[in-house]
């Protein structure tokens, strides 16, 4: 077993945080710059949603995706870039009209989902699995939209992180690797502890370990709390880990963190552990990814 772990920084996310802690970055230029901070504190991937400059909210917004992209190659980091392709899957059912979502609902066809991946080619992308009870609302991803989805990433040569938040989850990307709809070396990651989705605890990353395809890599997270007790049972377990605001705002109990903190701090614990964070030259190597030309 290799004793290098790939440690992913998720920087922003999608949830209402950024206005619970003064730390979550929300303009391309300070995701940008929290990318390139978490590189430099042993983070090989930079896991990037999109905030409205304005609110704080989630965004959509193609040009949003460009800018911090340009921002962050445009940088001395060799940090790999891995834009979501998960956003507009919101269902919040309208009680007055069940057929119909109501305030909070946010859906987009996988084409529209693809539109940034396609356009500025990131190294990875992800690709959630399935719908799920996520809080009290739904996220939506029907067997046929991941279909069409998984197509769009193939043909645009990006490499689909396989977003699992439940255990049918692994058996729909199962499928999708079986139909040949992902390529090889294909790379799955645990999302752990999400209401009302798969336990995080290590007997959960057990038995998902054990229903992965043979040959694929792997990697685990947990939220809030649970995020570094996560990262330790993953590592310990031959998993690759992940850490940032997307998934916990606490550096420890009622102190803030930035995301290079929380990277560091995550360094110090794979250590004490006998491993290390893998550079992004050797976590291309590990993940069968092609270095893009700038």
């Amino acid at each position: 077993m290799t004793s290098k772990r790939i440690l992913t920084a998720a920087l922003t996310g999608a949830g209402d945080t950024t206005e619970k802690s003064p730390h979550v970055p929300i303009t391309p230029k300070e995701i940008a710059h929290s990318a390139i901070e978490s590189a430099k504190a042993g983070a090989a991937i930079a896991h990037i949603h999109v905030r409205d400059p304005q609110t704080g909210k989630l965004s959509h917004d193609v040009a949003l995706f460009r800018e911090t992209v340009e921002r962050i190659r445009e940088a001395d980091t060799d940090v790999i870039i891995n834009l979501t392709a998960g956003g507009g899957g919101d269902f919040v059912p309208n009680l007055e009209d069940p057929t119909r979502g109501g305030p909070g609902t946010d859906i987009q066809t996988p084409v529209q989902r693809h539109e940034p991946i396609g356009e500025l080619l990131p190294e990875i992308c992800t690709l959630d699995c399935g719908s799920l009870n996520f809080g009290d609302q739904v996220y939506l991803g029907p067997e046929s939209w991941l279909r069409e989805h998984a197509t769009l990433i193939k043909e645009s040569g990006v490499k689909p992180e396989l977003e699992v938040f439940d255990t049918g989850h692994i058996r729909l990307a199962n499928q999708l690797i079986a139909e040949g709809l992902i390529s090889e070396n294909p790379m799955y990651q645990f999302c752990l502890g999400i209401p009302w989705g798969a336990d995080a605890d290590r007997e959960t990353i057990e038995y998902m370990r054990g229903r992965i395809v043979d040959g694929a890599t792997w990697s685990a997270f947990g939220i809030g709390r649970l995020q570094l007790p996560i990262l330790i049972e993953a590592a310990k377990l031959g998993g690759n880990v992940r850490v940032g605001l997307e998934d916990n705002l606490y550096l420890d109990k009622g102190v803030f963190g930035t995301n290079e903190q929380l990277v560091d701090k995550a360094v110090n614990l794979l250590q004490k552990e006998q491993l290390e964070p893998a550079t992004p030259e050797e976590a291309r190597a590990l993940l069968g990814l092609k270095k893009p030309v700038r």
